[in-house]
C-alpha cells in the first residue's frame, strides 16, 4: 500500500497545471474564467499576477493591469515577462493608489511608463509604495479629492452652460457629457470623476 504522505508530497512536488491553476484563479480571486485561462496560459505571468493581486489586495484590477497596459507594453517592445522593468511590488502599489483614488487610472498609466522608462530607479527610497507616491507627486498627477474645490468648478461651469442644465433637467441625460468635459478640463484633468457625477447629480436635482 501506498503511504499518504508519500502521495502528499509528490503532489505538492508537481508543477500546477494551467487548468488546475486557472480554475484556482476564478475561485480564490474571483476572476472571470476567461481572464483566469489568459494569465495561466505562461506559469511567469501567472506568477507575476498572483504576486500582483495578492499585494495589492485588487485580483480583478491586477488582472486588468497585466492583461492590458503590461502585456501591451510587452508585446511593443518584444520581451518575454522574466525581462519586465515594473516589479509586481511597484505594480501592486500602483494599483492601490487606484483602488484608494489618489489617482484616476489614466493618470495611472503616466505613472506605469515613467516605471517602465526606469524613472523609478532614481528614487532614493526603494519601497514600492513611496516610489509610486514620488512619481505621483512629481507628475503632479494626484486627484482632487476637495470637495469645497470641486464644487467651486462645478458651479463656474454650470453657470456658464445654461444650455446643458436645461436639457438636462428637460430629460435629456447625455447632456450631462457636456457638463463633465468642461469640468474636468477645468480641473487639468485632476477631478475624480466619479465624484464630479455625484456632485453633478446632486447640484442638478
Amino acid at each position: 500500500m501506498i503511504a499518504p504522505e508519500w502521495v502528499e508530497r509528490v503532489r505538492s512536488e508537481m508543477t500546477e497545471l494551467p487548468r488546475a491553476m486557472a480554475e484556482r484563479f476564478v475561485r480564490d480571486y474571483g476572476l472571470p474564467e476567461y481572464d483566469a485561462a489568459t494569465l495561466t496560459q505562461n506559469k511567469a505571468m501567472a506568477s507575476y499576477f498572483e504576486e500582483v493581486a495578492i499585494e495589492s489586495n485588487q485580483p480583478k484590477l491586477a488582472s486588468n493591469w497585466v492583461m492590458g497596459e503590461v502585456s501591451r507594453r510587452m508585446n511593443a517592445d518584444d520581451i518575454g515577462i522574466e525581462q519586465l522593468p515594473v516589479s509586481a511590488a511597484r505594480l501592486a502599489a500602483l494599483i492601490s493608489r487606484i483602488h484608494d483614488s489618489t489617482i484616476s487610472n489614466n493618470a495611472a498609466k503616466d505613472v506605469f511608463d515613467a516605471l517602465w522608462n526606469g524613472s523609478g530607479d532614481l528614487i532614493s527610497d526603494p519601497g514600492a509604495l513611496s516610489v509610486i507616491d514620488d512619481l505621483i507627486r512629481a507628475k503632479g498627477l494626484k486627484q482632487m479629492n476637495d470637495s469645497g474645490e470641486l464644487e467651486k468648478i462645478i458651479d463656474e461651469v454650470l453657470a456658464a452652460n445654461p444650455k446643458n442644465v436645461e436639457e438636462y433637467k428637460a430629460g435629456n441625460a447625455k447632456a450631462l457629457n457636456g457638463l463633465v468635459g468642461p469640468i474636468m478640463k477645468a480641473s487639468k484633468g485632476k477631478a475624480n470623476p466619479a465624484q464630479v457625477n455625484a456632485l453633478l447629480l446632486k447640484k442638478l436635482g
